[in-house]
């Protein structure tokens, strides 16, 4: 599949339905894929490594973020190991969004919000963004996508990325410090980097 493919809003790919397994130590998942979607013969290792070794979750009724949900490993972990919070997942490729619908409503997971992102309301500030980011957009594209929603914490929550070092994992944390963006190396395994943002100053200093 040509990789550019699933950062489209329709796929021009044809449809082959498939499955997946998400193990981890505390989820268990089966989840359809198909071809058009990020990763769709196995959860990519980048993602995996995030959801094994990603900070612990906000509690209570806050909002979360998986941005660039794919068919839903992300959001469904998130939305398993905080119940009392609702999970935007959010994608701009509809054959995703219908998957991870699919997905989240198989495993039960009723605090699942799949959105386009222009659907996700205005007032939304989110308390923790989690993502494996389409960094072969391109470096401009990137910048305005991870812009927009950083810019979407809430002032005390914070994002968390995992990006291939090869595809500039240093640079993109560079950039987005130079932002205003706080960004901190939680850890690299086997090239990849677990990146993990804070809200701007402005943010944080908006509710004072």
């Amino acid at each position: 599949m040509n990789d550019g493919q699933y950062w489209t809003d329709r796929p021009e790919v044809a449809s082959r339905p498939s499955e997946v397994d998400l193990l981890l130590p505390d989820v268990d998942l089966r989840l359809a894929t198909d071809r058009g979607v990020f990763s769709a013969d196995r959860v990519d290792r980048g993602t995996r490594y995030l959801l094994l070794e990603g900070p612990p979750l906000p509690t209570g009724a806050v909002d979360l973020l998986d941005l660039g949900c794919g068919y839903g490993p992300i959001a469904c972990t998130l939305a398993t190991r905080c119940p009392d919070a609702r999970v935007w997942a959010v994608d701009v490729n509809e054959r995703a969004r219908d998957l991870c619908r699919a997905n989240a409503e198989a495993a039960g997971l009723a605090n699942v919000a799949v959105a386009a992102p222009d659907e996700v309301p205005e007032e939304i500030q989110v308390a923790s963004l989690w993502s494996n980011p389409p960094i072969r957009i391109g470096k401009a594209a990137l910048h305005d996508l991870l812009e927009r929603w950083l810019d979407r914490l809430a002032p005390d929550g914070t994002a968390h990325l995992v990006v291939q070092r090869h595809l500039g994992a240093d640079s993109l944390a560079r950039w987005m410090d130079d932002q205003g963006w706080s960004t901190t190396r939680r850890a690299s395994r086997k090239g990849y980097r677990l990146l993990d943002v804070a809200a701007r100053k402005a943010q944080r200093e908006d509710v004072r």
